[in-house]
């Protein structure tokens, strides 16, 4: 069987590369790859330094989704940090695409970091109802001080390779384009005294700035007062410059393990799988590609759509003839396009509400760039082939069927404004029931992006769903 993860030698320099397509996720097998060959490295008599690659267009992209909601298998990631931090030989981590949560953690691990050109590094787990649970709350501090750590733990943003170099996260940016002969160049600088690796862990504490701790703690408690990870994350930080490296990652666990039992960490998560392909029609089959759309009317999406045609290799045109596939029509337009083509009718969410003589329709907010394509009379074929061109114009597609999902939990908000999240909830019920969602998380998906419905409560019908079992 093959590993993830493997071990090779340059002359006196090991490398070790994870190849885990797509995004080299941290999955078990990674992580028991990745002990193995730090032992295997230091191992090796005739290497003096290690590398650590990931091939494919990425660095460690973070966890393994696969592996959410489960037990942790051995060894967790933690551990895995611990064996590269207390590495004989110093170990350079190149980054390249994106470094983000436990891959950013794992860099940290790391005595050097040298990052490609347009590389993003970030510790977003709050973004799931989490905090960086492998030391990213004690670590970056240590390289970064309290205030940036801060900045990027509690919004859970990215950070730019050239400022990921000011801030002192990596220490250098290499103009290559291979990540091997990136760590080979930074391996060979090491080996000659031009770079000095490190080891994060063993950095001073960082200074406590209490300022900086309130300023956060008034600007969360402003923004959004309702999580509860954003301030388990300050928490963590502060501990930081107060004790030990130890004592730092025995607190950061202790508030982890509390975000992993926090209902709204369930919540963002099951927020999360929802925005996976929802333009994905169940039972579609294969689809033929169109490429031929018609644009009738005036509407602005066409702006938007036409910016992005040629680049898709998408032709747009005003005017249908016998090669075009699909004709999207704008309210009021004129032409009706030829019979053969598929008619998708623009509708803004009110107007959804009405009948409409279509195979398609596109219900479009006005101020979300996520759209819902319910099919009428196209077959499920036909609706994924609008729904594959869609996103191939950058346009966030959920699909349904027979009436829009959207432009009824629109109008339980708008009649019920008093408890607009109330009427979605039981709206979502009902909608449901009709069968118009081909997956009830479409429903929250809608409501979350484009209805302002807390996310961090996963969505109505997910809240009303677990509001009922509760009741029963």
């Amino acid at each position: 069987m093959t590993t993830p993860v493997t071990y090779q030698r340059h002359d006196d320099i090991g490398v070790i590369v994870i190849d885990n397509p797509p995004v080299n996720a941290l999955g078990q097998a990674v992580r028991q790859g990745l002990v193995e060959t730090i032992a295997q490295g230091n191992a090796d008599p005739e290497t003096r330094v290690l590398v650590l690659v990931a091939l494919g267009k990425t660095f460690i992209a973070g966890a393994d989704i696969r592996e959410f909601g489960k037990p942790p298998q051995a060894p967790i990631l933690p551990d895995v940090i611990g064996h590269l931090e207390t590495s004989a030989k110093p170990i350079v981590a190149v980054l390249h695409g994106t470094a983000l949560g436990g891959g950013l953690e794992v860099a940290l691990g790391c005595q050097l970091r040298v990052a490609l050109p347009g590389t993003r590094v970030g510790l977003p787990e709050v973004k799931l109802g989490l905090l960086p649970g492998a030391g990213g709350t004690q670590r970056l501090p240590r390289l970064a001080g309290i205030a940036a750590a801060l900045d990027l733990i509690t919004s859970g943003r990215f950070s730019a390779a050239d400022e990921a170099l000011e801030l002192g996260i990596v220490d250098a940016v290499l103009d290559f384009d291979d990540p091997v002969e990136a760590g080979l160049a930074a391996a060979r600088d090491a080996l000659a005294g031009k770079r000095s690796p490190r080891v994060t862990g063993e950095l001073p504490p960082p200074v406590a700035d209490p300022a900086a701790i309130e300023r956060y703690r008034a600007k969360l408690e402003q923004e959004v007062p309702e999580l509860y990870s954003p301030f388990r994350c300050l928490e963590a930080i502060a501990a930081s410059s107060e004790s030990s490296l130890a004592e730092g990652l025995r607190r950061e666990r202790e508030l982890f393990l509390a975000c992993m039992d926090s209902p709204q960490r369930a919540g963002l998560i099951h927020a999360f799988f929802a925005a996976r392909a929802p333009h994905r029609v169940p039972d579609a089959g294969e689809t033929p590609a169109l490429t031929r759309l018609a644009l009738l009317g005036e509407h602005p999406l066409f702006a938007q759509l036409k910016g992005k045609a040629e680049r898709a290799g998408i032709d747009l045109s005003d005017s249908p003839d016998a090669n075009t596939q699909a004709c999207l029509a704008a309210p009021g337009s004129a032409t009706t396009g030829p019979s053969h083509c598929l008619r998708i009718a623009l509708l803004s969410p009110a107007e959804a509400l009405d009948a409409v003589d279509a195979d398609l329709a596109l219900v479009i907010p006005e101020k979300s760039n996520m759209a819902e394509l319910v099919t009428l009379r196209a077959n499920a074929g036909q609706q994924q082939a609008v729904a594959n061109v869609l996103k191939a114009l950058r346009l966030a597609i959920v699909v349904s069927r027979q009436g829009s999902l959207l432009a009824t939990l629109a109008k339980a908000a708008h009649d019920d404004a008093a408890t607009a999240q109330a009427a979605m909830e039981a709206a979502s019920l009902m909608l449901a029931e009709r069968g118009w969602a081909y997956r009830n998380s479409d429903i929250d998906l809608l409501a979350i992006e484009v209805l302002g419905y807390p996310r961090h409560l996963g969505g109505p019908h997910r809240q009303a769903s677990h509001t009922a079992a509760g009741d029963a």
